[in-house]
Parts: C-alpha cells; sequence; structure tokens
C-alpha cells in the first residue's frame, strides 16, 4: 500500500475553529486549505490557507464538510464541484446531506472515480435499493458520528451549567451570538 499525504479541507462554521487549529496542528507539515467563514489572518493564524470552493476542491485528496444546510449551503456540491475534484479523492460528509447533490455524487462514486464516507445522506434514510450499499468506494454510517451514548445526560448538564452561570451573571461558555445565527446548523 502507498501512502501520499493527503491536504485536510474543512468547510466551517465559526465554532469549528478551535477544531481547526488542533487538527492543522496535529497535521503538522500536510498543508491545510480552508474554505470558511474566516479572514485570511484567521486562517493564517490556525497555519491554513483560504482558499475558493473550486481552488479547494480541484486541489484536495480529502474534501471534508462541515457546514450548515442553509439555502446558501444546499447542494454546494453538486455535478459542477464533483467534477472539479481529482480522480481517486475522497469526500467525507458527517454534516447534513443537503449539502451535496445525492444524485451526482451517486453517478461518480458508480463510475469508481471517487471515494466518500458518508455519515449523512439525503434522504437520511436511504431506500434498500441504494447503489451506495453496493459500492465499494462508499462507507457508510448512520448519522450517530459523535454518539458515545450518554449525549442526553451530558446536554442536560450542559444546560444546568450555563443556567447557573446565567443566574450567578458570570458569562457563558456556550453562547449563541445573533449575528451567527444565519450560519448556524
Amino acid at each position: 500500500m502507498v501512502m501520499h499525504p493527503v491536504v485536510r479541507q474543512e468547510v466551517l462554521r465559526d465554532d469549528h475553529i478551535e477544531r481547526l487549529r488542533t487538527a492543522c496542528t496535529l497535521l503538522g507539515d500536510i498543508p491545510c486549505r480552508t474554505y470558511a467563514y474566516l479572514t485570511e489572518n484567521e486562517a493564517l493564524e490556525l497555519g491554513a490557507v483560504k482558499a475558493g470552493l473550486a481552488e479547494l476542491l480541484s486541489q484536495s485528496d480529502v474534501v471534508t464538510l462541515h457546514a450548515p444546510l442553509l439555502a446558501e449551503t444546499r447542494e454546494m456540491i453538486g455535478t459542477g464541484e464533483l467534477a472539479l475534484m481529482k480522480d481517486g479523492a475522497t469526500l467525507i460528509n458527517t454534516a447534513r446531506g443537503g449539502l451535496v447533490d445525492q444524485g451526482a455524487l451517486t453517478l461518480e462514486l458508480a463510475n469508481g472515480r471517487l471515494f466518500a464516507l458518508l455519515d449523512t445522506t439525503l434522504p437520511e434514510d436511504l431506500p434498500a435499493d441504494s447503489p451506495l450499499f453496493e459500492l465499494d468506494n462508499v462507507v457508510l454510517t448512520p448519522h450517530i458520528a459523535g454518539a458515545q451514548g450518554r449525549e442526553g445526560e451530558r446536554l442536560a448538564d450542559l444546560v444546568a451549567d450555563e443556567l447557573e452561570r446565567f443566574r450567578r451573571g458570570d458569562p457563558l461558555r456556550h453562547a449563541v451570538r445573533i449575528e451567527h445565527l444565519p450560519r448556524l446548523a
């Protein structure tokens, strides 16, 4: 097996910036590019280079999506975008199925040009006869990538902690700023 260095690519929301910083640090000398809600300086601080979507897709070995499903992100990866991807590139979608034109992706995968790891699809529950189940270049997972078994309890603890901070007048650790609402999942 020959291993090639990969360029990690991210489509991010503001709350993923710290994760990107960690990922870029862990990747060391492997170049990072971002197509995100970041300024050039913010990208540089993360050790990444801000790129346009076409540039990112055409230069990446691995593209991983982490965007909310909004009007402007719906099917942001369609026939044209998939055609830009390198032969043998991998698309990872752990965000929302609607970010990708499922029909166009299925065609690219069926011809064997791309690989995909899909934690989410559209529809979320694929029909039993979906060709994606039969393709060797596709890994499908049930949309539970972050599940560890205690999500409900952890969420309740987080809400209780935030309410206690609010009651005491302390700054909230997970405040949602109104200007970010249009970009949140």
